[in-house]
């Protein structure tokens, strides 16, 4: 069976970025995987290779002349890593490559260089024209699935209605039925305390997400809960349940970094070719100290490989 063909994004240039690309690179087990292109800048991959690399460099965006400056939020790194993740997106889209996984990039940096798309994912739904793209973390045997991500806290509790949840357990179980699960086991968390104690401490749980895994359900789909998100991660971790729907940002991601930070990854649900990423920042205040650990990327590669080729999810 040949090799699936991943292309990974150096992200902002400025980060850490380069730096984990070069040190998961020189992991030997990352090329048994997949057969892996970069998008970036080949003078700052070489600079971290810790051993020669045979790995094809594609260099679209011009470099500055002095280089892109180190630890700080960037007009030029921003313009480079958005350039890179469009580039590898096409190469996905026009049956290049078999997936993507990028390094991470700056939100900040993106706004000040006047870029429209907010992050990665909204690189990738507008060029794919996927209607609907959600965020899932992996770490180890803990899925969890998000409602929304990047919203303030009051406009992701605004988020939580029964269309969107249902559109949120379906999308997810589609998802799991494709890698391999053959009735995926969908828990979905709730946004209250105690899951409102029977609407004493909200309405959210009775009025928008018990309906809208009641509509889930009727599918044919093996969603339950609302299940109080104070147990429903270690439930999961237990074996209980293969994915976990959260309802907003840190409800998730609290729980995945605390089962295992260094190994956790992101995973983009609803994008026609896969596309994993490490699931941490720049860090901007560690950059070119050499001491980023690659652990994500590796991971992230490993599991864009297993996607990429239909295997089932660990």
């Amino acid at each position: 069976m040949a090799l699936p063909h991943l292309v990974i994004t150096m992200g902002d240039p400025s980060g850490i970025g380069p730096e984990v690309v070069a040190k998961a690179l020189a992991d030997p087990e990352v090329h048994r995987l997949a057969r892996l292109t970069v998008v970036g800048d080949g003078s700052l991959l070489r600079r971290w290779a810790v051993a020669h690399l045979e790995v094809p460099v594609f260099e679209t965006v011009p470099a500055p002349l002095n280089g892109y400056p180190v630890g700080v939020v960037s007009v030029e790194s921003a313009r480079a890593a958005h350039g890179w993740i469009e580039h590898a997106a096409r190469m996905c889209l026009a049956g290049e490559a078999d997936g993507m996984v990028t390094a991470p990039v700056n939100k900040e940096a993106f706004q000040l260089a006047g870029i429209a798309d907010t992050g990665h994912q909204e690189v990738l739904q507008r060029l794919s024209g996927a209607p609907y793209v959600a965020t899932m973390l992996v770490s180890g045997n803990l899925r969890c699935m998000h409602l929304s991500t990047h919203k303030p806290l009051r406009e992701a509790c605004a988020f939580v209605t029964r269309a969107n949840v249902l559109r949120a357990v379906e999308l997810t179980h589609q998802h799991f039925v494709r890698w391999g699960f053959e009735r995926p086991r969908v828990a979905v968390a709730a946004l209250n305390p105690h899951a409102s104690d029977n609407g004493l401490i909200g309405r959210e749980e009775l009025d928008e997400i018990a309906p809208a895994i009641a509509d889930a359900r009727a599918r044919g789909i093996d969603a339950t809960g609302p299940h109080p998100a104070d147990s429903v991660f270690n439930h999961a971790i237990a074996g209980r349940y293969d994915v976990v729907v959260v309802m907003y940002h840190d409800q998730g991601h609290i729980a995945i970094k605390v089962h295992g930070f260094e190994q956790s990854v992101s995973v983009n649900l609803g994008l026609p070719f896969v596309r994993t990423s490490v699931d941490h920042g720049t860090a901007f205040d560690i950059a070119s100290q050499g001491i980023a650990d690659a652990t994500s990327m590796v991971e992230a590669i490993r599991l864009a490989a297993a996607l990429a080729t239909g295997s089932r999810l660990a």
